[in-house]
Formats: C-alpha cells, structure tokens, sequence
C-alpha cells in the first residue's frame, strides 16, 4: 500500500488530511473505537456480573421491539429490494464504481465465487436443516393447509428470509460504499456512504456517530454468528458421542477456537487463512452435492425449482406480512423468525458491504446490484432446497424422527439426526463440524479486520492488536449471550443493536440518489456541451438554412427525388458526385463534386480534430 509522507513540522490530525490519503487512515480514531468499547465491554461486564436480571432486559427489549418495530423492520426490509431495483433498472445502472477507465479486477466467474464466500457461513450451516423443518412442524400463525402444501410454505418462507431481502440490504451498503472508495477515493469506512448527504460533517461528530452504530452492530453480528456455531458445534460432539454438550463444553469451544484465531493474527498467516477459506467453501460444496446424489435427487431438484416458482408467486404478500391478525402468537413468531432475520441482516451488513464492495472495483452499478442481489440467492435457495428438502422428504416419506412427538424441532441437533442417517453418516457429522469450526474461525479472523478497519478510520492493513481485540471481544460477547439466554439472547441482540443502524441504511439510500444524480447531472451536461459544440462544427450552416426557406418548401423534395431518377440519377446517393459538377443535395445543401474543385467540407472535421487534440 502507497504511503503519505506527514509534513516535516506541525501536528497533523486525520480530519486533517485529504479524504481518501493513505495517511489518513494509519492511526486510531479514538471518539469510534473508545465509545464502542466501553460499551461492548460495558455489556459483558453486566451479563457476567449479573446474567438474570440481564435475560430479564433481552426478554423485555425483544418484546418491546417486535411488538413496536416489527412493522418497521418489515417495511424498511422490503424498501431495500424496490430501492435496489430501481437503482440497477435505473439511468444510474452505468455509472461505474470506479474511474472510467478501470476494468473489474476480478472476472466474472472469479467475482461470483466471491460473493458466493460472502454468503456462506455459519448461518446457512445452523439454520439448513432446521428452518424449513421448523417451518413444516411449525407454521406461520395463520397457515393451514395439508401436508404437502405446508412442505410447499416451509421452503417458501425459508427463501424469503434468505432470498433477496438478505441481500438487498447489503446492496444498500455495499454499493454506496464501492462508490465511494473506488469511485471518490474514500477509505474504507462506513461514515463516507453519506458524504454525499451529510458533506464535511462525516469528518466530525457525525461521522464518528456513524462509524460507531456500525462497529456496535457488526460486533454483535458477528457474536450472534459465533454464538449459533459454538451452539452446533457442541450439539455435533454431543452427537458424535464425543462430549455431552453443555454450557461448559461451548465455553470451551469458543476459548479453543478463538485461541487459533488469535494465533493466527499474531502470527500473520493470512495465505493459510486464505486456503482455509477455499477449503471450507470446497467442503461446503462437497456436503451440498453428497446430499444431493444420495438423497432423493430427483425430488429435491424439482422441488428446488418448484419453490423459486412460489417464492416469486407470493413474494410481494410475504414481504409484508406481519402476522397482524393473529395476536400474540404472531407477535412470538415474527421475533423468532422474520424480526430476527431483518435485524441479523442489517447487524451484519458493514460486515458484508465492505467485503463486496472491495472486490467490485470496475463493475458498473448495474453488474452490482443484480450480481450481488441474484447470484448468492439462487446458490443459497440449492442449500436450502437440497438440505432442508431432504429433512423433509424423509419426515414426510422415510423414517420420520426429525420432528418430535409435539411438533418441536432440534435446532441445533437436526443437521445432525439427518447427516446420520446418510451412508458413511459419521464421516458426514465429522465433516459438518470440521465445516462449522473452519466458518468459526474464518468469520471471527474476517470479522475482526472489518471491525479494526472502521475503528481505524479505513485502514485496510490494521494493526495487529486492533484485529486482536475485536476477536477477543466478540468471543467475550458471544459468551455473555449464551450465558444469559442462549439463543433467545443472540436473536434480541441482533434485534436490538439493527435499529439505530436501520436509520443509517436509510440515510445511505438518501445519500445515493443525491451522488448518482449528481453524477448523471455532471455527465449529461458534458455530453451536451460536447453535442452542442459538434453540431455548430459540422451541421451550423444546415441549422439556419430551414429557417430561410418558405413554409412547404420541403414538401417539393419527395417530387424532386423522382423527378431525378426519372431524367437518370436512379440510385443517386445523397451527396454523391454526378454529372453536371453538383451533387445530390443533402439536406438542402448543394455540396460540391469532384469535378467542381476541391472539396474543402472535411476542412470544419480536420479543425475539430485538432481542436479535440488541444482539449
């Protein structure tokens, strides 16, 4: 990375420095790494010193906020997909995140591969099996139907929650954040998304406001993810026959893993960390295609397609439902599920966006937001179909023993309970836990150089003990939710920490119109100057001559052209030399022939040729 040399003398701060100079992001911002701190670590203190009346407040703020918010998050959720679509539908499609002249620095195929690595974690691992069958044993308050229609709505409301809403948040911020940072130079931080609104204010308090909302939120996030794999990871042993899992043995899950993830900060094995990436998404693919070919292939690929049908057949009605009229019930359902899933998405989004707005470079906002918004959905609708399809499949037409006597479902276990019932179902329960853990320590090592990124102003080489701590403290967070309501807790602190982030994405949405309107004003006015300096170059003169003729003038010409292949000018071209020394008129104009003299009509052409050289 390029560096700035400070001045030889004077104290220079980073609000100082041009917006965007390296030097501008090699230090610490204290008013966003301090207050994020003191309240993340705030938090842990309090849950660890007094867990019960902390699970007291995580019921009571998921209470207040599903039965105040729920609404909100719903709308705002679906907002994010019509905004993206009619940014990439839009004039502003071909604005590109970039300088005009940069091509993408990844090809296509290698770019959506990324941003398939973007999707997968250890959401799509917990929740795989045990969201469609959840939603089979369980449905929506409200839903009726038979057996293979409530099979149908498991996979449909699945989709929903992992389809384009998903990703139509991270569009939001990505976008405006690949704009900025390749397109205006910005470093890599959240507060530059609305530069465009906010101006110079993002140098101050604002922006320190911004950066710190999203350093809470993405720490929390990334809790929640940790949270959920420690929880299967214990649930797999416990499977596996290895250790019992139990509050005792996550604890030690998370110490143990942590502990290689701070190895490998400290000892900068960012190439090993890479290839164990590669591998996880090898593995990931490898457990996908084994289910596939050895389940019921052919059922799981139709009811694959079958589903994308009806998730696009009820998308608009269940973008917007909030359960309203089923009470109390409802209200349960929505903070289980779709409140949960909304606030997780958009606490993961800093995360997420700065991840694919650094590998779109070059890419137009067209590319961009069908890219991201299509590629990892259809990828993670395979997932779900091929895992969730065959835990139903075989509920409904196998041996059954997914879901218990009074409809409940292992969340953490089912993965577990289907993978054994697979041929060599014990190799696959080593390897869905070897996938967890590897999501585990990919997730905290990226997670952390995210989170160190923001605090220190978008230097995108932190310093090691910044990434050290961010992984330290979301391990301590995710111990002080598990230990203070488990899963209950994860899903509140999702909940919770989104809504003052949800204003951000809104803001950034503002903010994008004002840039790409600006943007398509600046363009549109240049190529206007440059039509309007062209036609007085080569078309001055045949503007003024309509002016000059009489009215009706030009209804002679259609009489004129047959009059001329009748006395012999057939297939006479416009400007075409013919006898006599004149030429077919163009326009209204009478050009000069060859045999005339010298054609001096290039002469205005050469003239702005040099004249274009000299600009």
């Amino acid at each position: 990375m390029s560096t700035t040399n400070p001045p030889a003398s004077g104290p220079v701060t980073a609000d100082d420095l041009p917006p965007g100079s390296p030097a501008d992001t090699r230090r610490l911002r204290p008013w966003v790494f301090w207050p994020a701190a003191v309240v993340v670590l705030g938090f842990v203190a309090w849950t660890l010193v007094a867990p019960g009346s902390a699970e007291a407040v995580f019921v009571a703020l998921q209470d207040g906020i599903v039965r105040n918010f729920s609404w909100y998050y719903v709308l705002i959720a679906a907002f994010f997909v019509g905004f993206s679509l009619w940014v990439g539908f839009s004039r502003f499609g071909d604005v590109k995140l970039g300088k005009d002249a940069d091509e993408p620095e990844f090809s296509t195929a290698s770019w959506f591969s990324l941003l398939f690595a973007a999707g997968m974690g250890i959401g799509l691992v917990f929740y795989g099996v045990s969201e469609p069958l959840s939603h089979f044993a369980s449905p929506r308050p409200g839903v009726t139907g038979s057996e293979s229609e409530l099979a149908q709505q498991a996979l449909t409301q699945t989709f929903l929650h992992w389809g384009l809403h998903a990703w139509a948040i991270y569009v939001v911020l990505g976008l405006a954040l690949a704009y900025a940072i390749h397109r205006r130079g910005r470093p890599v931080s959240i507060r530059w998304a609305l530069e465009p609104l906010l101006g110079s204010r993002v140098r101050g308090g604002w922006g320190n406001l911004i950066d710190v909302i999203a350093l809470v939120g993405t720490l929390f996030g990334v809790a929640t993810s940790l949270g959920l794999g420690v929880i299967q990871i214990g649930a797999g042993l416990d499977a596996a026959g290895i250790v019992e899992s139990s509050v005792v043995s996550q604890l030690a899950i998370i110490a143990a893993i942590t502990a290689l993830t701070i190895v490998s900060l400290v000892t900068g094995v960012s190439k090993g960390m890479k290839v164990l990436s590669n591998f996880n998404l090898l593995l990931a693919a490898a457990l996908l295609l084994f289910v596939l070919v050895v389940g019921p292939t052919q059922f799981l690929l139709r009811d694959f397609v079958q589903s994308i049908g009806a998730y696009l057949q009820n998308l608009v009605g269940l973008s917007f439902n909030v359960t309203a009229q089923q009470g109390r019930a409802g209200e349960e359902w929505q903070g289980t599920w779709t409140t949960f899933y909304w606030g997780w998405w958009m606490s993961w989004a800093p995360f997420v966006g700065v991840f694919i707005a650094r590998i779109s470079k070059g890419r137009t906002v067209r590319q961009f937001v069908f890219g991201v918004l299509l590629v990892p959905t259809v990828l993670t609708f395979l997932w779900f179909a091929v895992l969730g399809g065959a835990a139903i499949h075989r509920q409904t037409d196998g041996a059954g023993g997914l879901i218990g006597a009074d409809g409940s479902v292992d969340v953490e276990g089912s993965l577990f309970a289907l993978l054994a019932d697979l041929p060599a179902g014990v190799v696959l329960t080593f390897g869905a836990i070897l996938l967890i853990g590897v999501f585990f320590v990919t997730s905290s090592d990226s997670g952390s150089l995210v989170m160190a990124m923001i605090a220190s102003g978008g230097d995108i080489e932190p310093r090691n003990w910044l990434r050290v701590f961010f992984a330290t403290v979301s391990a301590l967070l995710a111990v002080a939710l598990l230990l203070t309501g488990g899963l209950t807790a994860l899903k509140t602190a999702a909940i919770t920490t989104a809504l003052p982030f949800s204003i951000v994405l809104l803001l950034t949405c503002w903010s994008m119109v004002i840039a790409f309107t600006r943007e398509r004003r600046a363009y549109d006015k240049a190529e206007r100057a440059l039509l309007l300096e062209k036609v007085g170059e080569y078309y001055g003169l045949e503007v003024d001559a309509p002016a000059e003729r009489p009215v009706g003038a030009g209804l002679a010409r259609p009489w004129r052209a047959v009059a001329d292949r009748v006395r012999g000018r057939r297939g006479a071209r416009p400007g075409a030399p013919v006898e006599g020394g004149t030429a077919v008129p163009e326009h209204g104009r009478t050009v000069p022939s060859a045999a005339a003299g010298p054609d001096t009509s290039a002469a205005p052409a050469a003239d702005a040729t040099d004249r274009s050289d000299d600009r």
